[in-house]
């Protein structure tokens, strides 16, 4: 457990396979993409001005003026600034264009396959992944309902062949003029079960998926920790 367990490269393919395309190569698989290792970008460090010849006066000054100017910049491209919320920390992604929370004391790992990964080390099947997969489809209703396509993507790539799962609920809601799916599901294997959340969305020629998630007998505890998760992922046209 102490590692994401499915293999995103071969059960990717076989969710998108599941589904009738339009034309052919209209969700093609870059299976090489997987082979590479992405190294997660650090947190934004803060803004400091340091100077020995400086007078503390002028240096708050100058602290102040950039500050401001990237506040300015920040509201200005507010999709790539996750909002701070005690407890947790952001990651923003301007490359791919995303940016969520994660819970403070959760540490990054890299996992092949994956975009981000952060995780909590003492209870690993907490954690939060982002993956990213080449598409030519414009909005993710075109795969169908939430519901369907929720279903199809536990039981394909979210969940392993020998767990049982349910899903428990999903819904579509528009943010940003973006279509994002959110749904809630359980996957149960033999000696535990983990309660998941996942939302997904498609921009910029990628199918996005972020899903996070807790052992069953601490959903309770992290149930609201998860939901915040969720909630801070947005996407950006870049």
């Amino acid at each position: 457990m102490a590692s994401l367990q499915n293999s995103p490269s071969i059960n990717y393919t076989l969710f998108l396979n599941s589904f009738p395309q339009k034309h052919n190569g209209a969700f093609s698989c870059c299976r090489r993409r997987f082979s590479l290792l992405v190294r997660a970008q650090q947190a934004p460090s803060s803004l400091t001005v340091s100077s020995s010849q400086d007078r503390p006066g002028r240096r708050h000054i100058i602290a102040a003026g950039i500050f401001a100017s990237w506040v300015s910049l920040v509201n200005q491209n507010s999709v790539f600034a996750a909002e701070n919320k005690k407890g947790f920390l952001p990651v923003t992604d301007k490359k791919d264009g995303y940016t969520f929370l994660y819970p403070f004391g959760w540490q990054e790992v890299i996992i092949d396959g994956q975009d981000k990964v952060f995780k909590d080390v003492i209870e690993p099947l907490e954690n939060v992944s982002v993956n990213l997969l080449p598409t030519s489809k414009q909005d993710i209703r075109d795969f169908g309902p939430p519901e369907q396509v929720a279903e199809t993507l536990i039981k394909k790539v979210l969940a392993p062949p020998n767990q049982k799962t349910k899903l428990i609920e999903a819904k579509e809601q528009d943010v940003d003029g973006k279509a994002y799916y959110t749904f809630e599901f359980i996957a149960k294997a033999p000696n535990y079960t983990r309660h998941a959340l996942s939302t997904i969305s498609i921009a910029n020629g990628k199918f996005y998926t972020l899903t996070t998630g807790a052992n069953e007998r601490r959903w309770e505890k992290m149930k609201d920790k998860l939901h915040t998760v969720i909630d801070s992922f947005k996407i950006s046209n870049v």
